[in-house]
């Protein structure tokens, strides 16, 4: 499993974004946008750098469909693009990109961020959340940030800035310093739902960030009734365990139950009802180790999840890392009362 990065707010502080601000800034070049080092000219140009290559580095650095591009001006357009009140900014690789406005422009926010493009090749809309890591002048990790960026449509792409206010009128954001920590796809169909909705089942599904402790891991499964009717369910969740590509992975033995999982203790015995009034959740949970032994390691990067059978699937990203054991526990369907519910961190 991923030990997830600590996450941070897009809101960086203002020491922070001092340590990793250049002087200037100005507009991007055509030979950027058609996938070079991230050029810029003009005032920007000082907040650019040359290909960042292999390994999650800065501008021009690609990986699994997300690459950022650089440093541009907050309110204008690179060269070669044409500013219309539908965003539109032309075709580049025969991939339709879409140029959204950008947030959080204000009195305090400066003229340049840095921006990354997202392209999805599949044949149908992906949602993407990707860790950035924001470095200091040392190379040193400073904090991380993560981003959701829903539905991108099929054979699209489209633009998004790391914008996290309080750049002064004079600065910008280095994109040397920004490196792409983790990407994660998912089918958009599938995708957790945010906190602020609700699917049209009523029933929120969600995966926490997990815990580990001496090769033993951890994640739970939230499911709360978000809807306006009771809804009632007996026993285990329904797994799919995938690959990065997202096809099924074989060989690994799902045990109902935890107790066959060394040090992580029983789940309460034989599964039984639990009845979920609106408002109300219950909890599950993946429980496994990461002994490695004689054999290859296996690694799980995505689950899709049903509730029970004949639900409508989640696709959640645990990143489990199985060793060698070719075994995963799933507890039973708990009523959770903690009464976290919507809030729970994670969802």
């Amino acid at each position: 499993m991923r030990i997830p990065p600590f996450r941070l707010s897009l809101a960086v502080s203002s020491a922070l974004v001092a340590g990793l601000l250049l002087g200037g800034c100005g507009t991007q070049t055509a030979a950027s946008e058609a996938g070079g080092g991230g050029e810029t000219e003009g005032p920007c140009a000082g907040g650019a750098t040359s290909d960042g290559g292999s390994g999650g580095a800065g501008a021009g650095a690609e990986r699994d469909g997300v690459r950022v591009v650089g440093v541009v001006e907050r309110a204008g357009v690179g060269a070669g693009e044409s500013a219309s009140p539908s965003g539109r900014a032309g075709q580049r690789l025969g991939v339709s990109v879409t140029a959204d406005s950008l947030p959080g422009v204000g009195a305090s926010a400066g003229p340049c961020v840095v921006r990354y493009d997202v392209t999805n090749p599949e044949s149908e809309p992906f949602t993407y959340t990707v860790t950035f890591s924001l470095m200091d002048e040392q190379g040193r990790a400073m904090s991380t940030v993560e981003e959701t960026v829903a539905s991108v449509g099929a054979g699209k792409t489209v633009r998004r800035t790391l914008d996290h206010g309080g750049y002064p009128a004079d600065g910008a954001l280095d994109a040397g310093r920004v490196r792409i920590l983790d990407v994660e796809r998912v089918p958009s169909d599938e995708a957790p739902v945010p906190a602020s909705t609700c699917p049209a089942s009523g029933l929120r599904l969600t995966a926490d960030q997990g815990d580990a402790a001496m090769g033993l891991r951890v994640v739970g499964l939230h499911l709360e009734n978000c809807g306006d009717r009771t809804y009632s369910l007996e026993g285990y969740p329904v797994l799919q365990l995938l690959d990065a590509e997202h096809q099924p992975v074989d060989g690994v033995e799902i045990l109902r139950g935890t107790e066959g999982i060394p040090m992580a203790g029983g789940d309460g015995g034989a599964p039984r009802p639990v009845t979920l009034r609106p408002g109300e959740a219950a909890v599950s949970g993946l429980a496994w180790r990461n002994t490695t032994e004689f054999g290859e390691a296996v690694t799980v990067p995505y689950v899709r999840v049903r509730a029970e059978a004949g639900s409508d699937p989640v696709m959640v990203a645990p990143h489990l890392d199985l060793g060698t054991t070719g075994e995963l526990g799933v507890r039973a369907w708990r009523k959770d009362e903690s009464g976290a519910g919507a809030g729970r961190p994670g969802t």
